[in-house]
């Protein structure tokens, strides 16, 4: 014996409406970037501000650098990727210093040896800022998961690039850095 069904058309179609009207509204209340807040730094998101000392104890904030394109690198020392970018990093400060681009290498002290960092730096020469993120806020500011994590960052401090993993190579950081400067300020 069967059961009789009756079939009311209207009420699927009425379930169906009120799921995507539940799915949009959630997806507005939720968005990142509507609340200004993103899950990860990213492309076309303002880099998040912060400040920290270098090497030397002077303090370098990244808003100091407004106008200026910005490659913000994260690494450790005992890193091997780490290790082997960081003469791309020294070549593009060399070719570019005087100019508006500027290179921050942010150590990861958090999880590094502060000793084994500053002798990391003096080994291989690197002149340009290398910060320390002693408690390691900057790293989660930017969900810094992967070692080296390198922020292409445009003269209005908006992430244009971000790469995660390396090495990069020196063609790769001249390429993305040349193409950050031919964009207006």
């Amino acid at each position: 014996m069967q059961i009789a069904r009756k079939r009311h058309p209207w009420i699927s179609g009425f379930v169906l409406v009120l799921a995507a009207a539940w799915i949009a509204g959630t997806a507005l209340l939720t968005d990142p970037a509507a609340q200004g807040k993103t899950l990860a730094p990213q492309a076309g998101f303002p880099a998040p501000a912060f400040t920290l000392n270098t090497l030397s104890g002077d303090p370098i904030g990244l808003e100091d650098f407004t106008g200026k394109v910005v490659v913000l690198n994260f690494w450790a020392s005992w890193c091997p990727p780490c290790k082997a970018e960081m003469p791309a990093f020294e070549a593009l400060q060399q070719a570019y210093q005087g100019q508006d681009v500027v290179i921050l290498a942010v150590n990861t002290t958090y999880q590094d040896d502060l000793p084994t960092a500053t002798q990391f730096v003096a080994d291989r020469g690197l002149t340009f800022p290398i910060l320390i993120d002693a408690d390691g806020q900057v790293s989660k500011a930017y969900q810094v998961l992967a070692m080296p994590s390198s922020f292409f960052i445009d003269r209005k401090g908006v992430i244009q690039q971000v790469i995660i993993g390396g090495p990069m190579s020196e063609a790769l950081v001249q390429t993305q850095v040349q193409r950050l400067l031919a964009e207006e300020p």
